[in-house]
């Protein structure tokens, strides 16, 4: 994903030159790991989230065009927060019909101090004061989501399993809310940070399984681990921070093994383990072990010591990854935690009471759902249903790697299916 142009997720061809020696290559990699921390610095210093977003457009913008003949400055990242802050500033004072205007183009005036607080990091900040308790939870993640990442609507709508209508209109209510009810983009108080960590937690995973997800976003996945880290540094004493972060340095562990060499999607049972990273696995290992120690169990710490369990070992102990699953579904009863659970119940009592299970969940738009099943059924000795499954699962997904791998089950399905001559 490029950098967009005002008012799209996606670019739109301006006729934007070639850019030599990779400074388009390079100019994506940057848009990818800085829009979130450009739009994070403008939010904080004007406090609009659409000029934000527009004057960080317009910085990448503007990179397309000058790069190629000026060469990429020596801090590029730096470049494009002065670049967008000077288009901020522009366009407050173009605009400015009352002294408010005037005062809010005052406030991006570099030489001004800056309200730090306890919160220091730009995109962290940005994370609690988006998770403001008068915005709804599911929209403090999709906005925070769109800004932080620079994710577009189908991405953010895909991750929430809903429609990209309806992600529109939530990411475009939770924008006229902070508006209408004047809702300061500020740090918050140290008081408040408590009440705002489910909100943040949920954005920083949600970041995480972006990145994990569609494997050619890795820098979404680092940054979503550097948030965890910094989180858990901010508040060493919440158990469910330092869950999330040593569920996704177990996850993060696994990146090299997951896809094999005509980069097909290699389930976890299949990948070979001496290809993952043995440090970030030694590392979730150890906060898992926090978290137990601390006795006070929440779902990123259960989600965390299922992924310690299938790390741990040549294989994974099946009983107790169902165990697990039984007291993550009591803590989140979501058809999606009862589909991972099912998976569990297959390798413990067999596939037979698996597909009893999944059979009876609402989860007919999610492509894991169609797959999983498909695969009880290819176990059950029921190629041609499989095939069905396989190839509605097929159509739920745009991962590559995730397409390639239905693919090959269904030719395998094909095959068992046919009827002997």
């Amino acid at each position: 994903m490029g950098p967009p142009h005002r008012g799209h997720d996606r670019p739109p061809d301006r006729g934007a030159p070639v850019l030599p020696g990779g400074v388009l290559t390079s100019l994506d990699g940057l848009y990818r790991a800085e829009y979130g921390r450009v739009v994070a610095v403008l939010i904080r210093q004007c406090g609009d989230v659409d000029l934000a977003e527009e004057c960080a457009q317009d910085a990448f913008a503007a990179a397309v065009e000058r790069w190629p003949s000026d060469g990429v400055p020596p801090s590029p990242a730096g470049w494009l927060i002065t670049t967008a802050r000077n288009r901020a500033i522009d366009r407050l004072r173009r605009e400015s019909t009352r002294d408010a205007r005037q005062r809010a183009a005052a406030l991006l005036d570099p030489g001004l101090p800056e309200e730090v607080g306890i919160v220091t990091d730009d995109r962290l900040r940005l994370i609690f004061t988006c998770c403001h308790p008068a915005l709804a939870p599911a929209a403090r993640v999709a906005l925070t989501l769109r800004l932080l990442g620079g994710l577009t609507t189908p991405e953010i709508a895909r991750a929430f399993l809903v429609s990209e209508a309806t992600m529109a209109a939530r990411i475009t209510r939770a924008k006229k809310k902070i508006s209408a009810a004047r809702i300061p983009y500020r740090v918050p108080r140290e008081a408040d940070l408590p009440d705002r960590l489910r909100g943040v937690l949920a954005v920083i995973y949600l970041v995480f399984n972006e990145g994990y997800t569609a494997l050619d976003r890795s820098e979404l996945g680092a940054e979503a681990v550097r948030l965890g880290r910094l989180l858990v540094e901010l508040m060493p004493d919440e158990p469910e921070a330092r869950g999330l972060l040593a569920l996704m340095l177990l996850a993060e562990a696994r990146r090299p093994a997951r896809t094999d060499a005509g980069g097909s999607l290699v389930r976890i049972g299949e990948q070979d383990r001496s290809a993952w990273d043995a440090e970030l696995v030694a590392e979730g290992h150890a906060l898992v072990r926090q978290c137990l120690r601390r006795g006070q169990p929440g779902p990123y710490q259960v989600q965390a010591a299922i992924a310690a369990v299938h790390s741990d070992g040549p294989s994974p102990d099946w009983t107790q990854i169902k165990q697990l699953y039984d007291q993550l579904l009591t803590m989140t009863p979501t058809p999606v935690v009862a589909l991972n659970r099912a998976v569990a119940v297959a390798e413990v009592s067999g596939p037979a009471s698996a597909l009893e299970l999944v059979n009876g969940l609402a989860l007919d738009g999610y492509y894991l759902f169609h797959a999983v099943r498909a695969d009880l059924l290819r176990r059950l000795g029921r190629p041609s249903e499989a095939l069905d499954a396989y190839a509605s699962a097929l159509t739920l997904t745009s991962n590559p790697a995730e397409q390639e791998f239905l693919r090959g089950r269904i030719h395998q399905c094909a095959r068992e299916a046919k009827p002997m001559a």
